[in-house]
C-alpha cells in the first residue's frame, strides 16, 4: 500500500512532465505540419499561457513553496488547457485574448472602422481563423455583394436537393 500512496502523493512528478511538456510538444509539431491554422492557435496559445505560468512561478516561488496544493492546481489547469476534450487554450484565446489583441495580417475586427459593418464583424468573428481568412480574401477581391450573391446561390442550390 505504501507504493500506491507514494505514487498518488507524487502524481504530479509522474504525469506532469508528460502532460505539460511532452504531449504539447508533440501536438505542436503536428500542428506545424498540418494545413489548418486552428490547431496552431490552440498550441501557440498553450505555449504563451505556459510561459506566463512559468514566469509567475519563477517570480513568486517563495510564496508558492508554502502552498502545498499549487502543483496540483497547476496540473489540473494545464490538463484543461491541453486535453482535446476541453481545448482550454483555444477557449482562452477565443474569449480573452482575441478581445484585447489586434489580429494583424488576417483581419482587424476590433477597430470598428468603416471597412466592415457591425453585422459583418459579428459574422466574421463566428468563423474559424482559416474560414475567416478565406472570406476576407474573397471580400477584398470581389466585395461583400459578391459574397452575398454566392451565399444566396448556395442557399438556392441547397433547397433544390
Amino acid at each position: 500500500m505504501g507504493v500506491l500512496a507514494a505514487i498518488a502523493k507524487n502524481l504530479n512528478a509522474f504525469v506532469g512532465p508528460g502532460l505539460i511538456l511532452v504531449f504539447p510538444l508533440y501536438a505542436s509539431l503536428r500542428a506545424i505540419e498540418s494545413p489548418s491554422m486552428v490547431d496552431d492557435q490552440q498550441w501557440l496559445t498553450y505555449w504563451i499561457i505556459y510561459s506566463f505560468i512559468t514566469l509567475f512561478e519563477l517570480s513568486f516561488w517563495k510564496v508558492l513553496a508554502w502552498l502545498p496544493f499549487w502543483s496540483s492546481m497547476k496540473l489540473v489547469f494545464c490538463m484543461w488547457l491541453v486535453l482535446p476534450a476541453f481545448n482550454g487554450a483555444a477557449y482562452i484565446y477565443d474569449n480573452v485574448v482575441r478581445k484585447y489583441v489586434k489580429i494583424g495580417g488576417i483581419i482587424d475586427l476590433s477597430n470598428g472602422g468603416n471597412k466592415y459593418s457591425e453585422e459583418q464583424r459579428k459574422v466574421l468573428q463566428m468563423m474559424s481563423l482559416d474560414a475567416r481568412k478565406s472570406v476576407v480574401d474573397y471580400v477584398n477581391r470581389y466585395g461583400w455583394d459578391a459574397l452575398d450573391r454566392a451565399i444566396k446561390a448556395a442557399e438556392k442550390e441547397t433547397k433544390k436537393h
